[in-house]
């Protein structure tokens, strides 16, 4: 998603106490990173931050991750997520962390010891040319790279409105080795109960696009 130039975002940020600054510092150390150790999460590509935030409101008891290599996208998200936590009456924001990253370079700033709970992937870019699908989030050399720190039993979330993106995604989760353990190719019709909805999500819904969602985990 393209976002026009916020000269705020930098300044906002250098001063937010939940966003991280060298992120690489705390590679493998990221539970004493927070205010409290708890169980660890991460989302990549967290955009404006409205999942994220709502996450770590609704689960106080868990910690979360939300990385975006896009700086402005993520001053964006400090506001939303300040305006979340108010809402809901909590007067400082303690179990979620903002970093600005590459995901093409995540396993240089989460590693093994870090061991993630679980792994959200919320309408990331489908790069629907064929020279470009590699630079999926769901594409296997990344599926393969999560696996160095996500725990065994933990799961990854996806969701996307892309047809072709969700069809090749469940090929990618099989050939690398995932158990697909829940599928939809129409989430708000189905059982499913625990959905956290993204500012995409509700947008792409108004205009009458179906949303797919899975749950996978290493086999």
């Amino acid at each position: 998603m393209r976002i026009r130039k916020k000269k705020w975002a930098e300044p906002e940020l250098s001063v937010c106490d939940f966003f991280i600054k060298n992120p690489e510092e705390h590679a493998g150390n990221w539970k004493h990173a927070f205010k409290k150790e708890q169980p660890l999460y991460l989302e990549i590509g967290c955009g404006k931050g409205g999942f994220a935030g709502q996450f770590a409101v609704k689960y106080p008891e868990r910690n979360i991750i939300a990385l975006d290599i896009k700086i402005d996208m993520l001053g964006v998200g400090r506001r939303t997520i300040v305006k979340l936590f108010e809402e809901a009456g909590r007067e400082e924001v303690d179990n979620l962390l903002l970093v600005n990253y590459n995901v093409e370079q995540l396993d240089r700033v989460i590693r093994p010891e870090d061991e993630i709970e679980g792994l959200f992937i919320n309408f990331c870019n489908p790069w629907p040319r064929l020279k470009h699908k590699k630079r999926r989030l769901t594409f296997p050399k990344k599926l393969e790279m999560y696996k160095s720190f996500l725990k065994p039993e933990a799961e990854i979330r996806f969701k996307t409105d892309d047809d072709e993106l969700f069809e090749e995604s469940v090929e990618y989760f099989e050939q690398s080795g995932y158990e697909i353990t829940y599928l939809t190719r129409d989430l708000h019709a189905s059982d499913f109960a625990e959905n956290i909805p993204t500012e995409h999500e509700r947008m792409f819904t108004e205009e009458g696009k179906k949303i797919k969602f899975l749950i996978a985990r290493q086999k």
